[in-house]
């Protein structure tokens, strides 16, 4: 008798496709997800992705260009030269990770031993590329220009309070120096200046804070959105929607009559959200209110036409649950709302553009963290209305064929 209700039930879970996919599809995607968001597809642990790093050199001696030639052999940097203007503007806007600058007066600051005018600028939201290029700096620095620094303080030293020393022990004393290896990074931070071009303060608000409100806001919104528009279906099931078409109403009015309670919901929570994290964490909600309503109208837009999307192509309440938490999960992950992208390698982070999480996270990095105008801000809110205006163009047909023509 066990075995009879167990090969009953088994039949009658994989006789259910929505179950297998659930129960064995979802989770090897997502494992395949985070498995590459965080570097394990790869099977060459050597094996590094290339990363930019601006350039600017204001010295052009022998000495900068050792440097920048070093630089050049490494692999893993793709050096792109610019203007101190361009540099910094593409650092603040997140475009890149690090800004190198050698100052004028670097060959003149290595022969007197003083501290060398390098200055490296880097963007705090990206720590992951930011360290990685500061400690390449480090080494390549240290290894061309390093050691004749640490000769020249010791000469100096020497000479200053050691004048009567025999030139051939003072000769001796430097070649044994010369052979020691200087690539000692606790060294080199005394000579180079690593600075972010932004700092965390009550004006910016906390990197990690922003993930969280950000990235949760939007995913729990695409959840309870989805939870929303299936009460369109409820009415379909129990009779609601049927009876509504027998008035004058339009099919149209009745979908944009849900997609205007989507909105409003939507906007209501992302909101509530900010306000918590405001009274709760001080989120600096009020430094751009115009930037952030303009933004939080267009994320809350772009979801509700998402969520009317997909009860569009959904036939019943349980097939849009199934669908919603599939499409959800993985636009979140790749998005940056479950896993932030400074983790992610560079395909991913390419990758991330076709999801409307990324769109929403990274128009409130801009908002809270790099303090970019209302201006600045308006191709991400045009991407994310964009979104919507598709998403709604698409449900409308969709809408009469799987929603309407099933009450007939």
């Amino acid at each position: 008798m066990i075995t009879t209700i167990f090969k009953k039930d088994l039949k009658l879970f994989f006789s259910n496709k929505k179950n297998v996919v659930l129960t064995f599809l979802i989770p090897i995607l997502l494992i395949s997800l985070f498995a590459f968001a965080f570097g394990g597809i790869s099977t060459k642990s050597s094996e590094y992705k290339q990363v930019t790093l601006l350039y600017a050199d204001f010295d052009s001696s022998s000495t900068s260009k050792k440097i920048k030639e070093q630089l050049d052999t490494i692999s893993a940097v793709n050096l792109m030269q610019v203007t101190l203007e361009e540099g910094s503007n593409a650092l603040l806007k997140g475009k890149y990770s690090g800004f190198l600058i050698l100052n004028k007066g670097l060959k003149d600051s290595l022969l007197l031993s003083k501290k060398l005018p390098i200055t490296y600028k880097y963007d705090a939201s990206n720590p992951f590329e930011a360290k990685m290029l500061q400690s390449i700096i480090t080494g390549v620095i240290m290894s061309t220009i390093g050691s004749q620094l640490y000769i020249r303080k010791v000469e100096n030293y020497i000479n200053t309070e050691f004048k009567t020393m025999p030139n051939n022990l003072k000769q001796r004393i430097l070649t044994d120096i010369s052979q020691v290896s200087f690539k000692n990074k606790a060294s080199t931070s005394a000579i180079i200046e690593a600075v972010p071009v932004i700092k965390e303060s009550s004006n910016t608000g906390n990197l990690g804070l922003i993930q969280a409100v950000a990235g949760t806001a939007i995913m729990m919104l695409l959840f309870s959105i989805s939870g929303v528009g299936g009460g369109l279906l409820e009415e379909k099931e129990s009779g609601t929607l049927s009876r509504l078409l027998y008035t004058p109403i339009k099919t149209t009015s009745i979908l944009y009559g849900k997609m205007l309670a989507t909105l409003f919901i939507s906007m209501l929570q992302l909101f509530t959200m900010f306000v918590f994290a405001w009274i709760a964490f001080d989120l600096p909600i009020f430094k751009d209110l115009i930037s952030l309503i303009l933004l939080t109208i267009a994320v809350a837009f772009s979801v509700s036409s998402f969520g009317v999307f997909l009860v569009s192509v959904s036939k019943t309440r349980q097939q849009l649950q199934n669908l919603s938490t599939i499409i959800i999960l993985l636009m979140s992950a790749i998005g940056g709302s479950m896993i932030p992208l400074f983790v992610m390698p560079s395909i991913m982070r390419k990758i991330a553009v076709i999801s409307l999480n990324y769109w929403g996270i990274q128009g409130y990095y801009d908002i809270f963290w790099r303090n970019l105008s209302t201006f600045e801000i308006l191709p991400r809110i045009g991407v994310l209305n964009l979104i919507g205006i598709v998403m709604l163009l698409i449900s409308i047909p969709l809408f009469k064929r799987n929603i309407v023509s099933l009450t007939n």
